[in-house]
């Protein structure tokens, strides 16, 4: 008899492997973190039976998936078993439906200890959605946030932070672009269900930090939208503002935007320039197409910082009524160092 366990369930649960058995596209779409895809059917297969269920029967439906799955029942077993190898799996569908029920039923035919997602990935998403909108400002840790203009190496102050063992929420990793116009660029964008699978865990009450190092990103980034209470605290939060001389914020800017693929590359730069032209004055615009023509990349980029991103980020710091701490970075290094000693500072008067 397969045992059915609930989200929450499956949380306190130790050594257990999530099986998404929904096919490669809706897996690709959004999973439960952690999750391997073992598909009953793959794409198109699921999209021929998805017509035949509409245009014919639901018991015409059935026919045809037991027909594909017949085939295939061995291997998904074999597989299964390596998942899961000395541990216990969990395998779920889009409600929990008749893809998982088929798989767990065969796993526990063979003794695999195998469970079942009591209403699918939709049930996960819909705690994960109840969850981040039910937090509130008072359960969440302080949050440290690092300002500053294009260029000055907040990124990479969150990962060297990060390498020392601080607690760093890195939001355009989660959300798999940069968080500008070009932010795109070499980039597959998460889409909401994503950046909030991979917010969730941070913010549960057990694995909480005693505070959290962001960057002051926009509400939006690529196509994911920051959660109101995040949002908030980030107002709310310690202000950092990182530093650095113009010349080496721009040699830094290429360094995470520059591809090897050329053409690829400068066709991006075009489309990201074609959406904020009408906010540049006609000088701007002509020193860019310029810059564009001749591939000139650190041109273009010294004129995108001083006249489009520079401003918008001295705008978007007056909206904080706070005082900034000032922090060099012209040297990474230290410059990790003196937001250390900062966190150290303040969390010891809050304590």
């Amino acid at each position: 008899m397969v045992k059915d366990y609930t989200f929450q369930e499956a949380e306190q649960q130790k050594n257990l492997r999530w099986i998404d058995v929904r096919s490669p596209g809706e897996f690709a779409q959004a999973t439960i973190p952690g999750a391997v895809n073992l598909p009953l059917f793959d794409d198109e297969e699921r999209a021929e039976i998805g017509t035949i269920y509409k245009q014919i029967s639901v018991e015409a439906a059935r026919k045809a998936g037991v027909q594909i799955v017949s085939a295939k029942l061995p291997y998904l077993m074999e597989q299964m078993a390596q998942i899961i190898g000395r541990e216990k799996g969990i395998v779920f569908c889009w409600r929990g439906g008749m893809r998982s029920k088929t798989m767990a039923t065969m796993a526990d035919l063979l003794d695999m200890p195998v469970f079942r997602l009591t209403g699918g990935y939709r049930s996960y998403r819909q705690h994960v959605t109840a969850f981040l909108q039910g937090i509130s400002q008072e359960a969440i840790p302080p949050l440290f946030v690092l300002h500053g203009m294009t260029g000055v190496g907040k990124t990479q102050l969150l990962a060297k932070l990060r390498a020392l063992g601080e607690p760093v929420i890195d939001l355009e990793d989660l959300a798999r672009h940069r968080g500008s116009v070009f932010g795109a660029i070499d980039r597959n964008p998460a889409n909401q269900r994503q950046f909030e699978s991979g917010l969730y865990a941070y913010f549960q009450p057990q694995n909480q930090a005693p505070y959290y190092i962001i960057e002051a990103e926009s509400k939006r980034i690529g196509h994911a939208t920051m959660p109101d209470f995040l949002d908030e605290a980030k107002h709310r939060g310690y202000a950092i503002e990182v530093t650095a001389p113009f010349a080496q914020r721009i040699e830094r800017t290429l360094a995470a935007y520059q591809s090897e693929d050329r053409d690829a590359f400068y066709e991006a730069v075009e489309h990201a320039l074609t959406r904020i032209e009408r906010r540049l004055s006609p000088d701007s615009r002509k020193g860019l197409q310029a810059a564009f023509t001749a591939r000139d990349d650190a041109k273009l980029a010294a004129i995108l910082l001083a006249d489009y991103y520079d401003p918008m980020y001295r705008y978007g710091m007056a909206q904080y009524e706070t005082v900034f701490e000032k922090v060099d970075a012209t040297d990474l290094d230290e410059a990790v160092l003196a937001i250390v000693s900062i966190l150290k500072r303040i969390m010891g008067t809050i304590r």
